[in-house]
């Protein structure tokens, strides 16, 4: 039985996280279109490309190859009426709704997605995963990542995990979902 070995990379930095605001559909904050195909050879054989549907996404996607699959599982949280918001601004203006949120899984206090609901999304894809063997890479966004780790990690705390920008997070399914947090050695990549 072959292995699905699935990389998930974290859009590249945009103006919204160096701002501490809830992103929206923003451009990256740097010059990707000169920038495109420098990380083709960043992993060996033929990956399939797969990203999520925003701006940010595909940019990033843009510097590992031309052919990404635009994946609608891939998309970020649905923040309502948050998207764009400084995290600051809201800790101001709406501190017991930000921390209801931010306790409770199931809640969406802003009007658009829970965790709980960004979670199952996630789950549903990665079980589809299992079934396709060789090598996926996805771009995709922080919340994403977690949502992801935390189905591979049954469950861990959300919260208690970071993803920075550019960050890649292996899983590979051979029975079962297991964790890989590869080197920087390009022979141990395999």
């Amino acid at each position: 039985m072959q292995a699905t070995r699935l990389t998930l990379m974290c859009h590249a930095r945009t103006v919204a996280q160096k701002l501490a605001h809830f992103p929206t559909d923003e451009p990256l904050d740097m010059d990707w279109q000169a920038a495109r195909q420098s990380r083709c050879a960043q992993f060996k054989g033929s990956p399939r490309l797969m990203c999520g549907p925003e701006l940010r996404a595909r940019q990033t996607a843009e510097l590992f190859g031309n052919a990404a699959q635009v994946v609608d599982a891939l998309k970020d949280c649905d923040f309502g009426r948050w998207r764009g918001m400084r995290i600051g601004e809201l800790q101001k203006t709406e501190p017991d709704a930000l921390q209801h949120w931010l306790a409770d899984a199931d809640s969406a206090p802003h009007g658009g997605e829970s965790v709980t609901g960004l979670c199952e999304r996630v789950s549903a894809w990665l079980v589809s995963l299992q079934s396709t063997p060789g090598h996926v890479i996805a771009i995709t966004h922080p919340f994403v990542i977690r949502a992801a780790l935390t189905h591979v990690l049954q469950g861990s705390s959300f919260n208690s995990i970071d993803v920075e920008p550019l960050s890649a997070v292996e899983l590979r399914f051979q029975g079962r979902w297991r964790l890989r947090l590869p080197g920087t050695d390009p022979e141990e990549s395999l």
